[in-house]
């Protein structure tokens, strides 16, 4: 709104004498009350709500628990403002229904099997918290956490997170952050950082679920995907990889050209589709680190809202939201439905800390851990 002009707001109160609440003057663009996620947890631990905006109006919302996206408001093929991704619209709820909406997962993301790594000869186990793997950093990975939120500016918020040695077993005491930036031509730029004084492993991600039409109270597997691969790292029935890659050619998991997800998700006929209750798979990237070729695109054709991702990870995650049920209610009270979302997870391969053939996910004391992921916002007429 241009300066000068009198918002609706204190219009209805001159007229009315009534002063709007301190909720109605605060909510974010995407209907957030910022109060609603204030809390102190374990008594030294302020959580909060933060909001990132550029000239163009995009915006951005983001809680230091999890350093998780709670939403992103981007404008569809009619100038709509939209949001564009499922999340909760208080703490508690971050807090008390578990979730991975949004969330910085860590230490590492995806799985480990049956929770086993082995450093310098020595085996050590990890959390089983899923078909007895070790599943984004346990139990109390890093999105159940609490960081230190240093916002810079109205762009940008670095969140920080110590995590102390044997956090869920794991070792070294690390200290790890992710950068948010949003940027003017709408993208939201990731940058994530660690270090470690005993030698460990590091997987870091985030797990945004993307409902590019807006309507998470029903599917979105209409969305249109492309993806830079020609193989996929194949799983068992526990969603564990077994060393292989195999190539997407002439299989649902080709999405060199473009298609709708709908048109192979239930497609149980193949094994691997059966296995994830959908797509759940790890896609081996063409782009080879490159941070400047389009790893990824989604598209809806209902807004027309598009979402490129570009990383300098060797792999991506699809996840199709297989294990949503609609117990779940998020912001609005909307329940989501199975596969309301599109999960784009950046990362390095499932397991990788016992593929000794895969690209090492080894940080050692006297080095940084550098990953980087950009979302990058769009729209198709």
């Amino acid at each position: 709104m241009k300066k000068g002009l009198i918002s609706m707001g204190v219009l209805l109160a001159f007229f009315t004498g009534c002063t709007p609440t301190p909720s109605q003057q605060s909510l974010t663009l995407s209907g957030l009350d910022p109060s609603r996620f204030e809390k102190m947890i374990d008594e030294t631990k302020p959580v909060k709500l933060f909001t990132l905006k550029n000239e163009s109006g995009m915006e951005v919302c983001i809680t230091n628990f999890g350093a998780r996206i709670v939403s992103i408001m981007v404008p569809d093929k009619n100038g709509k403002m939209t949001d564009v991704v499922l999340g909760f619209d208080n703490i508690e709820d971050y807090i008390h229904v578990p979730s991975d909406f949004g969330a910085t997962i860590g230490r590492y993301a995806n799985r480990i099997g049956q929770g086993k790594i082995t450093i310098d000869g020595q085996e050590i186990q990890l959390p089983q918290n899923n078909f007895e793997h070790c599943l984004h950093g346990g139990p109390t990975g890093w999105q159940y956490q609490v960081f230190k939120a240093n916002q810079t500016d109205g762009q940008t918020i670095k969140l920080t997170v110590e995590s102390p040695d044997g956090d869920n077993n794991f070792p070294g005491n690390v200290i790890a952050s992710v950068t948010y930036t949003l940027t003017e031509n709408n993208a939201i730029d990731i940058q994530y950082e660690a270090t470690t004084d005993k030698k460990t492993v590091i997987n870091l991600t985030n797990h945004s679920y993307f409902n590019l039409n807006g309507d998470p109270s029903v599917g979105s597997m209409n969305q249109i995907l492309y993806l830079a691969s020609d193989s996929i790292t194949p799983v068992d029935s526990t969603l564990m990889t077994n060393g292989e890659m195999i190539a997407v050619a002439g299989t649902p998991f080709d999405f060199n050209t473009p298609k709708a997800i709908e048109q192979d998700v239930t497609n149980f006929d193949n094994e691997q589709i059966k296995f994830g209750n959908g797509f759940d798979h790890n896609w081996v990237l063409k782009t080879k680190g490159d941070i400047n070729q389009v790893a990824a695109k989604l598209t809806s054709p209902i807004t027309g809202i598009t979402l490129e991702v570009y990383t300098d990870e060797p792999g991506i995650q699809l996840y199709t939201g297989n294990f949503l049920d609609g117990t779940v209610k998020g912001k609005n009270g909307i329940s989501y439905p199975q596969r309301a979302s599109v999960c784009l997870e950046t990362q390095h391969y499932p397991d990788s800390p016992n593929k000794a053939h895969w690209p090492s996910v080894i940080l050692e004391p006297g080095k940084t851990y550098n990953s980087r992921c950009i979302f990058q916002f769009g729209v198709v007429k």
